[in-house]
């Protein structure tokens, strides 16, 4: 009898497996059909008799059950993950899809009664969670990055067996409260619930949870005070509560009872009080950030004896005393940021004697004494800032010269002495900033050998003698500001070189001679020559670009009769004599006979070469279908010949300068109308290896960027012709050209609905490219002379040459030591991290819908130093010195749409908020200001009230 029933036992076990088998082979057969795309090579191996455990992704007991199913990072796979699936794996431990784009029924998985680790993170999930109770062996669950709706799954903090919660970036939750117990958590060592809804108070009882490395409740809403139970946690190694608002109270001298802790982040809240010595004397602590709250007091001395501190950042507290004096000596510091308090005294000597210093920023505060010439030897430094401080003497020799460093800003201090020498090695200084010293000398041409420059600011010190020529080579200069100096000499001719070159201020100096007729092709940028000794004519190109006030306070400057014989100009200046006509006449029959001249040589000598080899030139066609040797990449139907297209380049169709190129309006025999950008030449021979590089990757960006995308708000590219000498991108054109044209020039009158539709338009198209495509795309460069508008006042986003694609696992693309973008738009952020993210592109759309509703440029003197359209904007806002917020609108506005302006103020100030956190997504804004649309109304009375009251101002959210 025995033997029977083994026998049955071992029947019903060989069946059972029989039938496990079975159901994880008809599992694969369902998941393939259900998929789409590439899986792995070795499951299309369905008729080669494989086990199913061999199986790429596939992890079996040694019984032959599956436990472990692991498809992270398969982003090639798409489509529905089979329902029912704890069915056909009844013994699976372990599911990890993360990084895939899988749809999966999330409310099946409470019938995988034995599954031990859920990961599902960065996979785009939506809807509302299950009640998690039944997974009674759950250790790991991590569901961050996604998008889950409803309610917060309380079950939860019920699963005694969990090691790991996390939930980090899931802002679809109707708010919640952390429980008041977690009695049943004695085994958790992470829970991170960052940027999901949570608010409430933190409840002292999380100190029960003695087994916690990891706790990150940042980007929430929480509220009241830390409690000092926290300081329990005996284990805990990284505390961030950052990004919270409205945490309030002094932060618990307990904390220094966390000899663990690694990692601690408060940041973005409204703490007060001293900051804790006991903190600063943690034996492991590597990271304290504390920025943007309210704290008083000194910075303890006992953060100098630190040997493991790395990144210290307090900037935008009221902290006051001295920066001890050996901070950084002791611990290869790589950021310290105590930027915007009121501290004073020297700068700390050995701060990078650590060698590992990459972000040294201490501006806005009243630091006093010299720059130490140590500092010329942090060789690994990315940005140095320590401007309006009350520093003084010379700025140390090698400084400008540092290999790495990419912004490099003195100003509004007491130094003095000359700008010290460049070597080589600045080859990625982007940014030097020296204005409102009191430096003197002689600018040096060594500045070129810096040749990333992007922005060059000197204004306001005693420099003398020329503006070098040298500065020319500065090809991706987009800012040059000389103004409130003493120098003395013409103004070169090649500065019209600075195609990229937004803004270039020379006004009060003593410069003299003419202005060089080439800088017209530096329209339409902002120009600015007035209160010099300059002489001659005026360029014409200048005076029709709307820039007569750049002139004034020039008395030897004049006009010529043909250009404005019917101009107002003429009463702001005279018109030219007599020797000024015959001389420009000589000018021009010299430069003519030397034209001919040159025209009959290279004649001749075509002649002469092409006799030599008179087969290659047998048919006219054939030598020109050789001129035009392009490789041509097309990406809509249109019909035109290239070669049309080539011998349109001429000076009569240029209709402006891009950043990367000049641009043409090119009429077609066929009626239609197209732009073509001229990228720079490569084969020049006044080019550098740099300027080829650069104009590679301008072409690569944008023909890629463009070529690639299709939507109503996006410029369209046709095709894109390429060759050694020449590089051009045909595109759609725009007959109302630029929107900064429309808005700033006066040209015609936009009322407020057109303006409300191009503000839509343009958050449509920016939430194109940062949501509805596979990569993220970060245009980077977004201003209103980057917004085309087509014949009804549609808008269009144009110029893509910097743009960014985002790399979905953060590879090393999605960071960079230049900065790019203009001044007046780009995100406060960009002082303190290279990281290029969608939320700048949200800030500089914010300034865009400040432009709309005020009329007025980013940056004006209005302002104030240092200041832009943002920070004036909030002011008005804030109610300060007796401003009204309807002080903002543009008066040529109808008050009739006051409440519908007011509504996309709001946003407007969403958008350039100071903490990148708190910007609303570019989707997020679209819906804002679809709710927002034009409705007129009867009242034409405006309130402080009815702004501030309903808008969540961050403290201080305007640039530095």
């Amino acid at each position: 009898m025995t033997h029977f029933f083994r026998l049955i036992l071992l029947i019903f076990i060989t069946n059972l497996s029989h039938a496990i088998t079975t159901n994880q082979t008809q599992f694969f057969s369902v998941m393939k059909d259900s998929l789409s795309g590439n899986y792995p090579f070795d499951w299309g191996a369905s008729k080669v008799e494989k086990p199913v455990c061999d199986f790429t992704g596939i992890t079996c007991d040694d019984k032959g059950d599956i436990i472990k199913l692991d498809f992270s990072g398969w982003s090639s796979l798409s489509g529905n993950f089979p329902t029912d699936f704890c069915t056909y794996l009844p013994n699976l431990r372990v599911l990890n899809l993360g990084n895939t784009k899988l749809k999966f029924p999330i409310h099946d998985i409470i019938n995988c009664s034995k599954l031990e680790q859920l990961i599902m993170n960065q996979m785009h999930q939506s809807g509302a969670l299950p009640d998690f109770s039944s997974l009674k062996s759950l250790r790991i669950l991590d569901l961050s990055y996604n998008s889950f709706t409803g309610d917060f799954p309380m079950s939860v903090f019920n699963l005694t067996n969990l090691e790991i919660l996390n939930f980090n970036e899931n802002n679809g939750f109707d708010l919640w409260e952390l429980p008041k117990s977690f009695e049943r958590l004695k085994n958790l060592k992470s829970m991170v619930l960052s940027t999901c809804m949570l608010h409430g108070q933190i409840p002292p009882s999380i100190s029960n949870i003695t087994s916690l490395i990891d706790l990150e409740l940042s980007g929430n809403f929480l509220t009241g005070q830390i409690p000092k139970e926290l300081g329990l946690l005996k284990n805990l190694q990284q505390l961030e509560l950052y990004y919270n608002y409205h945490l309030v109270g002094n932060i618990p001298e307990e904390l220094g009872n966390l000899t663990e802790l690694i990692d601690l982040d408060m940041s973005v809240n409204k703490l007060t009080g001293t900051i804790p010595s006991s903190v600063c004397k943690l034996p492991k602590l590597q990271v304290l950030q504390l920025y943007n709250n309210s704290l008083t007091g000194q910075i303890p001395d006992e953060i100098e004896t630190s040997t493991t501190l790395r990144m210290l950042s307090l900037y935008d507290n009221f902290l006051s005393g001295h920066i001890p004096k050996k901070l950084g000596q002791f611990s290869g510091m790589a950021l310290v940021d105590l930027s915007e308090n009121k501290l004073s005294g020297p700068l700390p000597e050995h701060v990078c004697e650590g060698g590992k210093l990459l972000y040294f920023l201490v501006l806005d505060n009243f630091l006093s004494g010299f720059i130490p010439e140590s500092y010329a030897n942090c060789v690994f430094l990315l940005r140095f800032r320590v401007s309006n401080n009350r520093l003084q003497g010379s700025v140390p020799k090698g400084l400008l010269s540092l290999p790495h460093v990419s912004i490099i800003d003195l100003s509004s201090n007491n130094l003095t002495g000359p700008i010290p020498e460049i070597n080589g090695n600045s080859r990625n200084l982007s940014e030097l900033f020296l204005q409102r010293n009191k430096i003197s000398g002689e600018i040096t041409p060594t500045i070129s050998r810096a040749y990333s420059l992007v922005k060059i600011d000197f204004s306001y010190n005693f420099l003398y003698g020329p503006i070098p020529s040298e500065i020319g080579n500065l090809r991706k200069l987009n800012l040059l500001m000389l103004q409130g100096n003493k120098l003395n000499s013409s103004i070169p001719g090649s500065l019209s070189s600075l195609e990229s070159l937004n803004l270039l201020d020379l006004s009060n100096n003593l410069l003299t001679g003419n202005i060089p007729e080439s800088l017209s092709v530096l329209l339409p940028n902002s120009i600015n020559f007035s209160h010099n000794l300059l002489s001659g004519p005026i360029p014409p190109k200048l005076i029709k670009g709307g820039l007569v006030e750049s002139f004034a306070g020039n008395p030897g400057l004049c006009v010529v009769i043909p250009v404005y014989a019917n101009s107002s100009d003429q009463k702001n200046f005279p018109l030219c004599s007599h020797g000024y006509k015959s001389k420009k006449m000589n000018t021009i029959w010299v430069a003519g006979v030397s034209v001919i001249l040159i025209f009959v040589g290279a004649a001749l000598f075509l002649k002469k070469r092409c006799s030599k080899d008179a087969a290659a030139v047998e048919h006219e066609d054939t030598l020109s279908s050789s001129f035009f040797s392009y490789d041509v990449k097309s990406f809509h139907m249109i019909s035109f010949d290239q070669r049309e297209i080539v011998e349109s380049l001429v000076d009569k169709n240029i209709m402006g300068h891009g950043g990367s190129g000049t641009v043409y309006k090119i009429e077609l025999k066929s009626g239609d109308v197209v732009a073509v950008k001229r990228l720079w030449s490569r084969s020049s021979k006044d080019s550098s290896p740099e300027d080829a590089l650069f104009v590679d990757k301008a072409l690569k960006a944008e023909v890629e960027t463009l070529g690639s995308i299709r939507h109503k708000n996006i410029v369209k590219l046709y095709c894109c012709f390429s060759s050694l000498d020449c590089s051009l991108l045909v595109y759609e054109y725009m007959p109302n050209g630029t929107l900064y044209d429309s808005l700033h020039k006066g040209w015609i009158h936009l009322d407020w609905p057109t303006r409300h539709r191009i503000a839509l338009g343009i958050a449509q198209g920016l939430a194109y490219l940062h949501h509805d495509l596979v990569f993220p795309i970060i245009h980077r460069d977004i201003k209103s002379t980057n917004i085309l508008l087509d014949e009804d006042y549609h808008p269009k986003v144009a110029d893509f040459g910097i743009a960014k694609v985002l790399q979905a696992r953060g590879g090393k693309d999605s960071t960079t030591t230049v900065i790019a973008g203009t001044y007046g738009y780009l995100a406060p952020e960009y002082a303190y991290s290279p990281r290029a993210t969608t939320k700048c592109d949200v800030y500089s759309f914010g300034v865009i819908l400040m432009e709309l509703l005020t009329g007025r440029k980013p940056i004006e003197s209005e302002f104030g130093e240092n200041r832009n359209i943002v920070f004036w904007v909030s002011n008005k806002v804030e109610g300060k010195e007796g401003a009204r917020p309807s002080e903002v609108f543009d008066p040529k506005l109808s008050c009739s749409f006051k409440d519908d302006m007011v509504k996309v103020l709001r946003i407007a100030i969403r958008c350039s908020y100071k903490a990148p956190a708190s910007r609303p997504t570019m989707k997020e804004v679209v819906q804002l200001l679809i709710e927002a649309e034009p409705k007129s109304s009867d009242s034409c009375k405006l309130s402080t009230k009815e702004v501030s009251t309903n808008v969540n101002l961050i403290k201080k959210p305007f640039e530095l």
